[in-house]
Formats: structure tokens, C-alpha cells, sequence
């Protein structure tokens, strides 16, 4: 919402300041000549601190000396400044309430971009999709007609077909949104939608470490693994669980195996199997017509003695295959516990 304009008074306390106030009181002190402090931000960081330069008024000498004071000596007393989550959550909560440092900690968290629908055009169109087909669908061509056209096309590819039609027809027949509705809309999405997506982006580090152990080759994921367990017990089970490893494509339904098939290089595949197991071999097989299934036997055995190296690249391609497949909602890859049976 549009901020009415506001008289600017007199600051005379340079500790009511806001930290990019801080900032820029000193750029402006300064001068034109410290233009590299400029160069070394980034865009963002510069439209904050042009903002509050805009909006900050007259600001009394002694206001400026204290500041510069303070600044020269926390600069000497630490030697550096280091930036850091940890770093700002601590400040913050030393001048605003554990409510607002927590909505501030969320906004930052979250995807990049100043305003919600920059936001909203860095969530991945499946999470924002999953989210919005529950909503009117006049709220969601409102949305909708908001971020970029592109990721408007993907987000509504990822909509049921029904739903996403109304939307259409609703955005073809919109009007211009009165600012208020504008307003409800953008708090709605920011306190329920953003706000909870901060908080799943917060990612376990056990998590973390199983996607970077599924990038090892095989003999370095061992190697590290059993080194880890030695040290470690539950840490190794628990990165051993969440990994997703060749192998674990036999959880893959027929439908699955199948969009795996018409996606993966036929070379990497025959490759990726040359190195299987019996049970995983005949299930890529079985989902194959019989003149297909035989010619990739062939094509197997004509390979000779292949390099380990070899095969595990090819089978860390094919997971990876599987896994953005996953991503985009093509396939289910599943844990093989009873949550993930399919009923037909």
C-alpha cells in the first residue's frame, strides 16, 4: 500500500536509527568520493540503503559524530564486522519484540526479492501450485496476473486442468483489483504462505548431507560413510536412510520405471544395468516391449568388461534423472513403506 507522504522532522539520536538509516547517514557523510563503498554492494542492498537515504531528512551534527564514533569503534575493536543469520537475529533482538525478529528471520529465509511477487517468482512452481489450488480461483488469477508471465504458464500447467481453466477465464475477464483487495492478499500470502515456507525451507542437516553423499562416486561415498559411522553410529544410519541410491530405483512403480525409460540415453542405460542387480535388470525389462528389452540385452553384452568408474556414472545419472523427474511431479519416488503403495 502506497505510504501517505510524512513530514521529515529533525533526527537528533543517532541510536533510533534503523541500520540501514546508519548506513546511510555515513555514505552520505562520506561524500561522492567513497563510491567503491557503492560498488562493493549488491542491487538490493543499495535500493535499501538509496531508500532510506531518500526518506531520512535532516540529521543534526552531533547525530552524525556519535554515529561515526560508534562505527569507528566497533570497527576497532573487532578488527572486521562479520554478516552472518546468527549474526543478524542477534541484533535485531535487541531493539524489536521475538515476534517481529522471527517475521524478519522468515522474510530473509525465504526466496529472494522485495516485494512478494519477486518473491512469489522464486518458488518453485509446484510448491506455489500445491498451495494456490486450494485458494478462489479468482484469487489465484489475481496472483496470477502478478508475477511474471513465465512462471504464470508453469504454475498453471502444475494446476488441476479444471482449476486451471477457471482461473484463465477469470484472469481474461478481470478488472483492475482495488488496492485494498490488492493489500488482503499480499498479508494473506505473506503471513500464511511465505512465512510457512521459510520455515520448511529450514532444511535438516542430515538431509543436506545425504544430497551431497548421492554426488560422491561410489567408492568416496563409502569411504566417508564408513569413516562416519566409526565416529558416529546414528549420524551414518540416519544419511544412509535419506539417501536415494541407485538401487532404490526397484521402488519405482510400472508407470515410473516406464518415464524413466523414455527419459534416460539408451548408452547410459545399458550401462547403468551392465552394473545392476538380477532384480533391478528384470524390472527395467519387464517394463519393455520384448523387441526393446532384446536389444538392450545385446547391447549390454556387446559392451564387454566395462570400468566401474563407467557404470557408476551412468547410474548416478540415471538417479539424478529420476530424481528432477520427481521434482516435477512425473514420477514417486518412495521409501517402500506402506504410505507410498499406490491403489489402482
Amino acid at each position: 500500500m502506497a505510504r501517505a507522504p510524512v513530514a521529515k522532522t529533525i533526527i537528533d539520536d543517532a541510536d533510533k536509527l534503523s541500520g540501514s538509516e546508519k548506513a546511510a547517514v555515513i555514505l552520505l557523510a562520506l561524500g561522492e568520493e567513497n563510491h567503491r563503498l557503492w560498488e562493493m554492494m549488491d542491487d538490493e542492498e543499495i535500493k535499501e540503503v538509496s531508500q532510506a537515504m531518500s526518506n531520512l531528512g535532516s540529521v543534526t551534527a552531533s547525530a552524525v559524530e556519535k554515529l561515526i564514533i560508534d562505527f569507528v569503534s566497533q570497527m576497532s575493536s573487532t578488527g572486521s564486522i562479520l554478516g552472518s543469520f546468527d549474526a543478524t537475529q542477534r541484533l535485531l533482538n535487541t531493539f524489536l519484540s521475538d515476534d517481529k525478529v522471527e517475521g524478519v528471520m522468515e522474510e530473509i529465509r525465504g526466496p529472494a526479492g522485495r516485494t512478494i511477487w519477486d518473491k512469489l517468482g522464486n518458488v518453485n512452481e509446484a510448491v506455489l501450485a500445491n498451495y494456490l489450488k486450494n485458494e478462489y480461483p479468482q484469487t489465484v488469477a489475481v496472483v496470477l496476473s502478478k508475477v511474471k508471465s513465465d512462471h504464470a504458464a508453469r504454475v498453471l500447467s502444475a494446476l488441476p486442468e479444471e482449476f486451471s481453466l477457471e482461473v484463465v477465464m477469470r484472469m481474461l475477464r478481470m478488472e483492475p483489483v482495488q488496492r485494498e483487495i490488492l493489500v488482503e492478499i499480499e498479508t494473506t500470502l505473506r503471513r500464511e504462505f511465505m512465512s510457512n515456507l521459510a520455515r520448511t525451507n529450514k532444511r535438516d542437516s542430515h538431509e543436506l548431507m545425504a544430497d551431497i553423499f548421492n554426488n560422491f562416486d561410489r567408492q568416496t561415498e563409502n569411504r566417508f560413510l564408513a569413516s562416519l559411522e566409526e565416529r558416529n553410529r546414528d549420524a551414518s544410519e540416519r544419511i544412509r536412510s535419506l539417501m536415494f541410491v541407485f538401487e532404490d530405483l526397484q521402488k519405482l512403480d510400472p508407470g515410473g520405471v516406464q518415464t524413466l525409460l523414455r527419459a534416460t540415453d539408451k548408452g547410459k542405460l545399458a550401462m547403468g544395468l551392465k552394473g545392476a542387480s538380477e532384480t533391478l535388470r528384470d524390472l527395467f525389462f519387464s517394463n519393455m516391449s520384448e523387441r526393446a528389452a532384446k536389444i538392450l540385452r545385446e547391447d549390454m553384452e556387446a559392451m564387454g568388461p566395462v570400468r566401474l568408474k563407467d557404470v557408476e556414472t551412468a547410474q548416478q545419472e540415471m538417479v539424478n534423472m529420476a530424481k528432477d523427474l520427481a521434482a516435477k511431479g512425473e514420477i514417486i519416488l518412495g521409501d517402500g513403506s506402506a504410505d507410498d503403495e499406490l491403489i489402482y
